[in-house]
């Protein structure tokens, strides 16, 4: 895939490792229009980076160009995805994504890369709410997430203390995404009516056409 020369030495980390109960199948195989969520996630993700890891499977099929890791630490959720990608990746910063959030925004996207160099972290935020699986990770993050894990402790969060952190707040945010659409993800059949109810209203159509 060809990448524009602004691209950033940036690892994209796609997290496809949930085992979907909730929905009855495999939500990284959902297909929105001509492609599955893990396939729009990964088409991207891959316009902002030199290097694209899916952390989780297997998959079902070979993806050209992406690596698929397995988790260092099976059974930890997102953070042992979080790890499996940071670890095997070949730059510093990882952009790290879930497979089930079918409005990513590019240009959200590219903010925060520009952002990453000197922090470690650098994480969407609204009011208390944050967004650790559509943030950027440094190696240094490697330990921190180690020791959580090697404790028991799996939310992705608890390690923030111990690295730099960039928040991303929320007038930064809304000058990309108003409506807060990145951050959909799809956990239940009631979170897929809604992405069909905004796709039908016509209101996510450049989203989904990106």
């Amino acid at each position: 895939m060809h990448k524009p020369a602004s691209v950033r030495r940036i690892t994209a980390v796609v997290l496809a490792g949930g085992r979907s109960h909730r929905l009855g199948f495999d939500k990284a195989l959902l297909r929105l229009g001509d492609e599955t969520l893990l396939e729009r996630a990964v088409r991207k993700v891959a316009t902002l980076s030199d290097e694209v890891i899916v952390a989780g499977g297997p998959l079902p099929y070979p993806l050209p160009g992406v690596r698929l890791v397995a988790d260092v630490y099976p059974g930890c959720g997102p953070l042992g995805g979080i790890h499996a990608g940071l670890a095997a990746a070949f730059n510093f910063h990882s952009l790290v994504v879930a497979c089930d959030m079918p409005f990513l925004n590019l240009e959200l996207l590219r903010y925060m890369v520009e952002l990453a160099p000197g922090h470690d972290v650098v994480i969407p935020r609204l009011g208390i709410y944050l967004e650790p699986l559509h943030a950027i990770y440094s190696k240094d993050c490697l330990k921190p997430i180690e020791r959580r894990i090697e404790a028991g402790n799996f939310k992705v969060s608890d390690f923030l203390s111990e690295v730099r952190v960039r928040y991303v707040e929320r007038d930064e945010i809304e000058r990309f995404d108003p409506e807060h659409l990145s951050f959909f993800n799809i956990n239940t059949p009631q979170d897929l009516g809604r992405m069909r109810e905004k796709l039908a209203s016509g209101k996510a159509t450049t989203l989904v056409k990106g």
